[in-house]
């Protein structure tokens, strides 16, 4: 209750004081240039060879969607903002690549080393305690999420607890697995090695030389098991970011423009090169690097098509500032979570990344993941019952699309209407599937969804309720 109360009080704070934007007119004269007080607008969307016509799609299915910000910067210059781009929403996950920034300031100095191990550090945790051979575990294991050391965590979503190898099962920096023990062990690691607080390091390393807008330490806060239901025992902390859209995009650009702000090298450029390469893969198109996802074989996330090297940070909900080097643009994406059950899924926001780019005049992006776009058959009732009910089992391949952490998924639809849904042994779902009104339902954990089916070559397409492509599977 008392967390509940907190957060409503923060929630009626940020969104009470939040102010109405200001922008600067551009002036069509200089091109790569960055933010002062505040950010130069175009004054049309055309002045930088945008399509008005196909933002306003983008704008119209993000209102669709869900979303609460988006703001798009091409090289320094903001092209078209909607939402509200001043609050300081929760950044969730974001956290991370906010941490890699100040950790790469940090190494850059020499304050800290990434081939120290835990043994060295006296980093342990609570019982069962870290074992010999987990701290053995390097800086640089942790921050590519390779340590090996699977002790419960803050943070972590039932998913990642139920996909959470066992204690022990692979040495440190073989394997890759999505860690908040390690993100939430970098923050203990990081003060201790700089002497500082993150929050207050972020605000004078980082916000004040970017002349951050909004960002203010007092709405930021740790988070430690007293703050968590049934928290599994952990001394790390979670660090809880909140910031603006058009904050996070002058840290976007800042990744952007290689750590160079202005005359002032803020991080140096091999830190940001390091941190936004592939340093593990996370499916057909996608990697991790330090902190940030990144993309391969022209995927980055489901729905479009970018070029290589092209990253992200994400955060719960469907919070996302995409960095496009080719492209020089920046895109954020926000949700306010604050509120019960607001979320934009990925897919979804795929889907609103390619609208982006074709109103930037982009081709290489693929098919419109929509269902009127669509080359293939819509299947009906009778057809779509044949088609489920003459197959056990269906695995879709990681294609950025079905986005599992592994290699696939597998779908079995069985006669008696049972669904059966893995993605790994540990991890799997029981429901019911049916065919009704031309639509394929499942019931899942509780809730209801359905899908669209269409049958294009030799692959079944998959459309939610907005329309959207959610994900196909080729059973021939």
């Amino acid at each position: 209750m008392k967390r509940q109360i907190l957060s409503c009080v923060l929630l009626f704070t940020v969104v009470a004081c939040s102010p109405k934007p200001v922008w600067v007119p551009y002036d069509g004269i200089n091109k790569a240039i960055y933010p002062n007080e505040h950010w130069q607008k175009a004054i049309v969307p055309e002045q930088l060879g945008w399509s008005s016509e196909k933002l306003a799609l983008a704008h119209k299915y993000s209102k669709k969607i869900g979303s609460d910000a988006v703001m798009i910067v091409d090289d320094g210059v903001v092209v078209d903002a909607w939402g509200d781009i001043t609050t300081q929403f929760q950044c969730h996950s974001m956290r991370k690549s906010l941490l890699n920034g100040l950790i790469g300031v940090h190494v850059d100095e020499g304050k800290i080393d990434l081939t120290k191990t835990m043994a060295e550090l006296g980093i342990d945790d609570y019982e069962p305690s870290l074992t010999a051979e987990e701290k053995q575990a390097t800086i640089g294991d942790l921050i590519k999420a390779r340590s090996g050391i699977y002790h419960p965590a803050l943070g972590e979503s039932p998913a990642m607890r139920a996909m959470r190898p066992k204690r022990n099962s692979h040495s440190p920096g073989t394997f890759w697995y999505y860690n908040n023990w390690d993100f939430n062990a970098l923050g203990t690691i990081f003060e201790q090695e700089t002497d500082t607080k993150i929050f207050k390091e972020f605000d004078k390393r980082i916000a004040k030389p970017l002349q951050m807008e909004d960002f203010d330490v007092s709405y930021c806060r740790y988070l430690s098991g007293s703050d968590y239901k049934n928290a599994p025992l952990s001394m790390h902390r979670y660090y809880l970011f909140r910031m603006s859209a058009r904050d996070l995009a002058r840290f976007g650009l800042l990744f952007l423009r290689e750590g160079q702000w202005r005359n002032k090298q803020i991080i140096s450029s091999a830190w940001v090169h390091e941190s936004t390469s592939s340093h593990s893969k996370t499916g057909i198109d996608g990697g991790y690097g330090y902190m940030w996802w990144t993309g391969a074989n022209r995927g980055l996330i489901a729905n479009v098509s970018v070029k290589e090297h092209s990253y992200y940070a994400a955060g719960w909900g469907g919070h996302r500032v995409f960095v496009l080097p080719y492209r020089k643009l920046v895109i954020v994406h926000r949700v306010n979570t604050d509120l019960s059950g607001r979320q934009v899924a990925n897919h979804h926001i795929g889907r609103m990344l390619w609208h982006i780019l074709s109103a930037a005049g982009e081709k290489e992006i693929g098919d419109e993941p929509a269902i009127e776009s669509s080359k293939g058959v819509r299947l009906k009732n009778d057809d779509i019952k044949k088609l489920f009910e003459g197959r056990s089992k269906w695995i879709a391949p990681n294609d950025g699309i079905f986005t599992t952490g592994g290699e696939s998924l597998v779908l079995s639809c069985l006669r008696n209407g049972e669904l059966l849904f893995s993605v790994t042994e540990e991890l799997e779902y029981k429901g019911k599937w049916w065919v009704s009104r031309d639509r394929f339902y499942f019931k899942i954990t509780g809730s209801k969804s359905y899908f669209l089916i269409v049958k294009e070559g030799n692959s079944i397409k998959f459309f939610d309720a907005t329309g959207t492509l959610f994900g196909k599977f080729n059973p021939y």
